[in-house]
Parts: C-alpha cells; structure tokens; sequence
C-alpha cells in the first residue's frame, strides 16, 4: 500500500480535504460531500494507497494557492495534479481546466467540446465525481438554460464562488 497524505483545510466557504500522492494533488474536495466515501474508495483504489494526516510540501503549495484566490491574487493554480479516474471522467476533467476565471460553461457546451454532444448526461456523472474542486473549477459548469445545478459544496457555495469570480450575466446586477 502506498501513502497518501491528506490534510483538512478550512477556506472561506467550508473545509476541504486535500490529498496529495507523489508529489501532485489527487484530492481537493468538500470534507462534507454526500459522495465522500465513494471518492475517497476511487482515489485509494486507484492510487493503491491508503490515507495519512499529515502535511506534504503539494498540501502546503495548495493552501498558498487557495488563499491567494480567495484574496483575488491568483486566477489559475499551477498545482501538480493527479486525476484518479476513468479515461473520460479525465477528459471531462481536463476540459473543465480550460473554462476561463469568471467564466460559466454548460453541460451540454462541455459535451459539444468533447466532441460527443449526446454525451451530457455522462459529462454531468464525470464533473459530479470531481475530486479536486474549485482548482479544477466544475462550479463553473451550469444548466444549459442558465441555472445553478449540482455543486458539492452546495448551490449556495456555487453561487458564491462565482459571484467571487466576478461573472454576472450581460447587464445582470445580481447573480441568479
């Protein structure tokens, strides 16, 4: 069995669980999600690994870069990741890295990018099962009408991680 190192962290919005696994973030997500052990159950099984508190120099580089983006100084993370998953769920995720800081993409808009536009439902599983949130920022992902829809922090924590990115609709003076 291998050794991955994780940590809690508290940000502004929650507390996350930050997993590192030879030297690349494998884990950054919502301590508190109703899927926790199912991705906690994917992340060991795959890596074969097994979960150790303590603090790796990647957990340290998180935290940096979390609360610099918290503090609006940083709107990418250079983060080595690490994505424990199925080939399509790590195109999905891949493709979630490339919507832009205060910038909203659709479900059916991932699809279409993946060039598998009957695939949204599939999309959707993949970007549910993300691990590693906010920095493979999937509350950047919405309904095709618009609306605010599946987040594991919570719709409330979505909302306002974009409100903190600065995306309003055109002319929008509130959020949703």
């Amino acid at each position: 069995m291998y050794q991955i190192s994780i940590q809690y962290f508290k940000i502004p919005f929650g507390e996350l669980i930050l997993g590192s696994f030879k030297d690349k973030l494998c884990l950054a997500d919502w301590r508190y999600r109703k899927m926790r052990a199912n991705i906690d159950s994917r992340i060991q099984k795959y890596l074969k690994g097994e979960y150790i508190e303590e603090e790796s120099d990647i957990t340290k580089l998180t935290k940096l870069q979390l609360n610099e983006y918290f503090n609006k100084k940083r709107k990418e993370f250079t983060v080595p990741l690490l994505f424990a998953g199925t080939d399509f769920q790590k195109k999905v995720w891949n493709a979630i890295l490339k919507i832009p800081y205060g910038k909203i993409e659709s479900y059916s808009g991932l699809s279409k990018k993946l060039d598998n536009e009957k695939a949204v439902r599939a999309v959707a599983s993949a970007v549910g099962a993300n691990a590693i949130s906010i920095i493979v920022p999937c509350h950047r992902v919405i309904g095709c009408k618009g609306d605010l829809v599946g987040y594991a922090g919570g719709l409330d924590v979505k909302k306002r991680l974009l409100k903190s990115e600065g995306y309003l609709r055109d002319g929008q003076k509130e959020l949703f």
